[in-house]
């Protein structure tokens, strides 16, 4: 079980949360954007709580980064949830994105058949191009972009002429991350600053995965006849054929891990989902055992606490 936990909950956070809550009731289609390539870590399960019964569309972004067969799992799977309906796009292609709006229709025809504006929200957690996409359906620069999460600051409602009202918020991540490898995989794709994070641990997590998943892909990129068998020493074999060398001829794995990161979030390793239900399952009940057992800890050490108390007290 990895202990190691990457939490990042600006104030400003904490405040668009507040600020949500009063609007969703006036809401009729929640718009949640996630990264194609972590469904289920992308998911802010705040927005589950939030929504209530509203209808939701699971828009995976960044398709064009992630593996297409994974995405197509990744949407059947989501869509099992009452009140969900998936879709995945990449913001290069106009179409696909102009395609959010005729889902939206579809969702709430009752407001079309009314004449009125369907009102929709869009969500999601910082640098999974939100932004990007509000701009695309607008059809002008309306909300800031930006490799950095974060950017956007404030909610803002934007009418955009084709019968559909758009509510923006902030990217918002929770106060917790409770399974330690959806922070990992948060921190490897950007959707946490770069200084919130451990580069090394970060590229380690990524890389170990990696080699599981798409060893050819790292073979071919790096040009590796073999992978090593510790991701430590992968990355010294990544770092060595990259030339990140200090003095003594001694890999500098700070240099070779940004190497990694930078042409995972690039698309530059092809496209690669980092994970799938199947794993998500497994994880979040060792998650609920992690927890059960500190709990369980915590119970004993006070309760060990007291009856030195009250020894004490004779």
């Amino acid at each position: 079980m990895i202990n190691n936990k990457i939490q990042w909950f600006p104030g400003h956070m904490h405040k668009a949360r507040k600020e949500i809550e009063e609007v969703v009731p006036k809401i009729d289609v929640i718009i949640e954007v996630l990264d194609a390539r972590i469904p289920f870590s992308s998911e802010n399960p705040l927005i589950r709580t939030l929504r209530g019964d509203k209808p939701v569309i699971k828009v995976l972004n960044k398709r064009d980064l992630a593996d297409p067969a994974m995405t197509d799992i990744w949407m059947a799977h989501l869509e099992q949830e009452q009140g969900v309906s998936a879709m995945a796009i990449t913001t290069q292609q106009q179409s696909e994105v102009n395609r959010i709006m005729e889902r939206c229709r579809a969702l709430a025809p009752h407001r079309e058949a009314m004449g009125k504006n369907i009102r929709s929200m869009i969500m999601g957690i910082p640098n999974v191009g939100k932004s990007t996409i509000i701009n695309s359906l607008a059809g002008r620069v309306i909300a800031k972009t930006g490799n950095q999460p974060a950017v956007t600051r404030q909610q803002q409602r934007i009418n955009l002429q084709n019968g559909v009202v758009l509510s923006d918020t902030p990217g918002i991540l929770w106060p917790k991350v409770e399974n330690p490898h959806s922070g990992f995989r948060l921190a490897a794709t950007g959707a946490v600053k770069d200084t919130a994070m451990d580069y090394d641990e970060v590229a380690f997590y990524t890389v170990e995965y990696l080699a599981s998943a798409y060893p050819e892909r790292l073979q071919e990129r790096y040009q590796l006849d073999d992978l090593p068998e510790t991701e430590i020493e992968l990355m010294e074999a990544i770092g060595a054929k990259r030339g990140c060398l200090r003095a003594g001829g001694r890999v500098d794995i700070h240099k070779a891990s940004e190497i990694l990161l930078h042409d995972l979030r690039a698309g530059a390793l092809g496209g690669i989902t980092l994970e799938a239900p199947d794993m998500i399952e497994t994880e979040l009940v060792q998650v609920e055992e992690e927890t059960a057992r500190r709990e369980a800890e915590k119970a004993a050490n006070k309760e060990a606490r007291r009856k030195r108390y009250l020894k004490n007290k004779r």
